[in-house]
């Protein structure tokens, strides 16, 4: 991978055994990564990233005004978020086994006296992974028959780059563990695009003629997962 500047324009550049150019500008801070065809040459790729300048700008602006979380202190009456909810953190301070316990206001972690702020948060994103493997299960036993596709293996875990991966080769697919903090509609929305993958590698006419198919809203879902506010550690679609 190399760093390519195009003007004012600083992109990350990385050659592929691919047919097609494709630009991503990735959050939480609009960096733009290019993954070219290994032939194609560099005043092509050059002027195929000048005509989507203005998409790009577009992308950037997008992300430098997409609302953003402080930084996590894990201290009463913080703000967290689960499926989309805004909920109060109440931490509890007992003797015994680590707990977490979610109402329709507040998260409550009950741990033991003197633990850190980052065994804390561990303890959350521990919850966090137990909800996604559960909702995601639940939606790949719906969604692969609909589709006609079996996946041969899918996990959680922090992502720094995407909502989600799909393997094609191994037809496994990985999902970003943020997403338990995000609405119900936009994990479904990842979920089925990366078992569309299982037809489609690429994101082409028939890729979207797909989604069309079996998800129709799948833009108005792609722009809430957008437009909800980025976690503050730098990890998204």
């Amino acid at each position: 991978m190399t760093e390519l500047r195009i003007g004012e324009l600083t992109l990350t550049l990385q050659r592929k055994a691919i047919k097609n150019l494709h630009i991503n500008v990735l959050p939480p801070d609009g960096k733009v990564r290019v993954s070219a065809p290994q032939q194609m040459s560099d005043t092509a790729i050059r002027m195929a990233v000048i005509s989507r300048i203005p998409w790009i700008r577009k992308q950037q602006q997008s992300f430098a005004s997409q609302p953003r979380q402080s930084e996590r202190e894990m201290v009463n009456g913080e703000t967290h978020y689960l499926w989309g909810k805004r909920l109060r953190l109440d931490i509890r301070e007992r003797a015994g086994k680590h707990e977490v316990k979610v109402s329709k206001t507040k998260v409550t972690l009950f741990v033991q006296p003197g633990t850190s702020r980052d065994n804390r948060m561990v303890l959350l994103n521990e919850y966090y992974r137990a909800q996604m493997k559960e909702e995601t299960a639940r939606l790949m036993e719906y969604w692969q028959p609909v589709l006609g596709v079996q996946a041969d293996g899918w996990g959680v875990k922090r992502m720094k780059t995407k909502w989600g991966s799909c393997n094609i080769k191994a037809a496994r697919i990985w999902l970003n563990l943020d997403l338990a903090r995000k609405a119900p509609e936009c994990l479904e929305f990842i979920v089925v695009h990366e078992l569309v993958h299982l037809h489609e590698r690429h994101h082409n006419e028939r890729f979207m003629m797909l989604m069309d198919k079996y998800l129709p809203d799948w833009r108005e879902r792609r722009n809430l997962l957008n437009s909800s506010p980025l976690a503050h550690d730098s990890w998204a679609y």
